[in-house]
């Protein structure tokens, strides 16, 4: 080797070894700011309700009073909203989503797959308040003269069930909250778990149908068990999305502060449609900071998701490692 073809090799390492020490350090610094911007957004949430938390403590929990005037507040209204909507959305969602990745991997023709994939795809692109203007406008007209009279004819009569579903019809309440969650959501989960279906190897889907097993059997003990990592994190997606929807359930949950009866038909409440429709005429103090406070909640709620779903993930992870 020359002495200009090792000087130039010298060089080369020196930069190479500059850009590694600003690629290492960038990539930590972002990493960092990350951190910090989520624990200033706890703390600044922190103290800004601290003075509902002072007044209030844990009471504020499990509380069904929220009157402005009064100085009374309580989060369980919101909370439970928050939790029924969100579930009656995951009950639907997750099925409805599951059959269309089955679908559009397994069963589509070619022609069709990808129109109708971008299709739904597009579905998710659509703004949340187009979602609510909808639903209040003309689903929960037809949702009250049809679907609710259906639903108390029939689920209403069954013991123990029926509960659920009593009430005068009048279109808006939870259980149409949680229906439009559900079709905000359904493109997310379906996108993922299309995804994951979509890279189980072909060997494996190949050798089950050489074996003599149908598109179920193939689909159940084949791709999910292959792909579960990939489907419960689409599903925890696509939850996160419906505790933090806001302008759709605004518009048709009701948005009032009483918990009379557990029936799905009556109008609620969410922590989102609460900070929403209160927090512009809010005035500075306990009312602002029970506001907050929801907003706390409402962080803590998703933290605790997230952080479960994580660990069931890891759970499901290990499994795997065993089996292999």
């Amino acid at each position: 080797m020359s002495h200009d073809d090792a000087q130039s090799l010298r060089q080369n390492q020196k930069r190479f070894r500059y850009g590694d020490f600003l690629f290492f350090n960038a990539s930590r610094f972002f990493a960092a700011l990350t951190l910090v911007t989520l624990i200033g957004i706890i703390l600044s949430l922190v103290v800004s309700a601290w003075p509902s938390i002072e007044k209030f403590g844990l009471s504020f929990l499990w509380t069904s009073d929220w009157n402005p005037p009064a100085q009374k507040f309580g989060a369980l209204i919101p909370i439970y909203g928050t939790l029924v909507t969100s579930v009656i959305a995951l009950v639907i969602a997750v099925p409805v989503s599951f059959g269309i990745a089955l679908f559009l991997t397994e069963l589509s023709p070619l022609w069709l797959r990808r129109p109708l994939g971008t299709a739904i795809e597009l579905l998710a692109a659509i703004p949340s308040i187009v979602y609510g203007m909808w639903g209040l406008l003309i689903f929960a007209p037809i949702f009250g003269q049809y679907a609710q009279p259906f639903l108390s004819s029939t689920l209403g009569q069954i013991p123990g069930l029926g509960v659920l579903f009593k009430g005068a019809p009048m279109g808006i309440g939870l259980l149409s909250a949680g229906i439009i969650l559900a079709i905000m959501i359904i493109p997310f989960i379906a996108s993922v778990m299309r995804d994951v279906f979509e890279v189980t190897p072909v060997l494996l889907r190949e050798t089950a149908f050489g074996l003599g097993a149908t598109t179920w059997e193939v689909v159940w003990h084949v791709v999910l068990p292959y792909t579960q990592v990939g489907v419960i994190g689409g599903i925890m997606l696509g939850l996160g999305r419906a505790l933090g929807e806001t302008m759709a359930v605004t518009f048709v949950i009701g948005n009032t502060n009483f918990l009379n009866d557990i029936s799905l038909f009556l109008p609620g409440n969410s922590i989102t449609s609460a900070l929403a429709n209160e927090f512009q005429e809010a005035g500075s103090g306990l009312h602002t900071a029970a506001l907050i406070e929801l907003g706390l909640i409402l962080f803590l709620i998703t933290f605790i998701v997230l952080a479960a779903s994580k660990l069931l993930l890891i759970r499901l992870s290990g499994r795997e490692g065993e089996k292999t």
